[in-house]
């Protein structure tokens, strides 16, 4: 199998890239990067893009792969809801409709969020973005999409938050980890990784993928 992973500089796509890496099934993985993560593994190509609304342009790089891993996002705190737009809709279309024109056969996982508004209405701003987001993903007509909804992430193997106090709030949790790690609803950095290759291989029915389902996919072997 050969993978697109956006955002691997961030926890999420961090996450995934380490169990891809880690899975005998993958064999190749496209890293697409605003700066570079400086990874060095056998498996691994980087192509930095300095514009995510501009995919279009390294469109010859993304040729040949069976799944994309799109786990780049940005916090809407402060944030005004057309910059949020941009970042968060727009960026993403840029990217599915790009793979789409080559590949309809691939399959999209998009990292969303908790709380996800797919009725676009409501009057949490980035909940209706992302509603939105995850609403073009779905009904493009790739071979396969999902929607991933986690809740509380748990960062393993190394895994660190790029936003300070969220890093924080991980240190000062990471004592009761074992006892998080029993509520359905919270899922690890690991567990995403794991539940998206699990997905490409054995698809399943739901597309909007909870917490408890990216355990129970994770889980499977």
């Amino acid at each position: 199998m050969k993978v697109i992973i956006t955002g691997s500089t961030g926890m999420v796509g961090k996450g995934v890239l380490i169990e891809c890496v880690a899975d005998k099934r993958t064999e190749e993985i496209l890293l697409v990067n605003r700066n570079s993560i400086g990874i060095k593994d056998h498996k691994v190509k980087e192509v930095i893009l300095p514009d995510f609304l501009q995919f279009e342009t390294i469109k010859h790089e993304l040729v040949g792969y069976d799944a994309c891993y799109h786990c780049m996002g940005v916090s809407s705190s402060g944030m005004n809801e057309k910059k949020y737009e941009k970042l968060t809709y727009d960026v993403t279309a840029s990217l599915a409709k790009t793979l789409f024109d080559l590949n309809p056969n691939i399959i999209f996982t998009y990292v969303s969020g908790q709380g996800t508004d797919s009725s676009e209405k409501g009057k949490i701003m980035w909940a209706r973005i992302k509603g939105k987001t995850e609403n073009l993903i779905l009904n493009m007509g790739f071979k396969d999409a999902y929607a991933f909804r986690p809740g509380a992430i748990l960062p393993e193997k190394g895994v660190k938050s790029k936003t300070k106090w969220y890093q924080l709030l991980y240190d000062i949790m990471r004592p009761f980890y074992f006892l998080l790690r029993k509520l359905k609803s919270v899922t690890t950095s690991s567990n995403l990784g794991k539940a998206m290759i699990n997905l490409t291989f054995a698809p399943e029915t739901i597309k909007h993928i909870d917490g408890e389902a990216i355990n129970r996919i994770a889980s499977k072997t």
